[in-house]
């Protein structure tokens, strides 16, 4: 089959973690809980970590997303506490957009790359979530540049569902109008986006610009290890 519609990873394809920031965004959510429930700080911070333990098991092993709504459920019963609606409610707002103030910055060469995609076939992202939501992901999408070239959104927390279940890339397949076993969907990480899109038939291409793990042993067609080699080979591989 040849390649109709290309798809893009978020974390650590399209966007690297700062380390500073990230740890920026977990210490205000920590201030937020620890204000909001009246709880020491150390007791927000220790009740969040075992929070974010959980996102990660069910991530794992019922592959579906938990969301910011979760992180504050999680959190209060651990700490033996209760918040009126208004406030959980505007936690976990907190929590969903904290990220907005402190993001995560785009690969280099990452925008270049979705345009030249785009400007051949149909372009979208499919994107595993956490504590940041979809909803915040598009805003930094957005921000940056990325949205005119981006046919399709697909964020777990949105669907129901994470990768490699088959929804995530058929849903997307379907939007972009080709069929699953037409994508090319590039991703970092073996288990979910490797896999994943080669379970319907797809093409996939390892990007280790920012995790090199999987480079020795992939089961992926390609393997980018900058966003510069993709747009160089982008016409060719267009072309298969």
């Amino acid at each position: 089959m040849s390649i109709r519609a290309v798809t893009f990873d978020f974390w650590g394809t399209l966007y690297r973690e700062i380390e500073a920031a990230g740890g920026i965004r977990m210490r205000k959510r920590a201030l937020a809980l620890a204000d909001a429930t009246g709880t020491p700080l150390a007791d927000a911070e220790r009740v969040l970590l075992d929070a974010a333990g959980e996102f990660g098991r069910v991530h794992t092993a019922e592959q579906r997303t938990l969301t910011p709504h979760d992180a504050v459920r999680l959190a209060t019963a651990a700490l033996g506490t209760t918040l009126s609606d208004d406030l959980s409610e505007e936690l976990a707002s907190f929590f969903a957009t904290i990220i907005l103030e402190h993001p995560p910055i785009p690969v280099e060469g990452a925008l270049d790359a979705v345009r030249a995609a785009a400007a051949r076939v149909p372009v979208g992202v499919i994107s595993d979530t956490g504590i940041s939501p979809g909803s915040s992901l598009r805003v930094l999408l957005e921000r940056d540049g990325f949205l005119p070239y981006l046919g399709c959104l697909t964020f777990s927390d949105e669907v129901g569902v994470s990768k490699p279940r088959a929804v995530m890339f058929t849903r997307t397949a379907e939007a972009l109008g080709v069929a699953p076993d037409e994508l090319f969907h590039l991703g970092d990480l073996e288990y979910t986006d490797i896999d994943g899109v080669r379970a319907l038939g797809g093409r996939a291409g390892l990007f280790a610009g920012v995790n090199a793990r999987y480079m020795e042993k992939t089961r992926a067609e390609h393997v980018f290890v900058s966003w510069q080699e993709f747009t160089e080979q982008v016409e060719q591989l267009m072309g298969q």
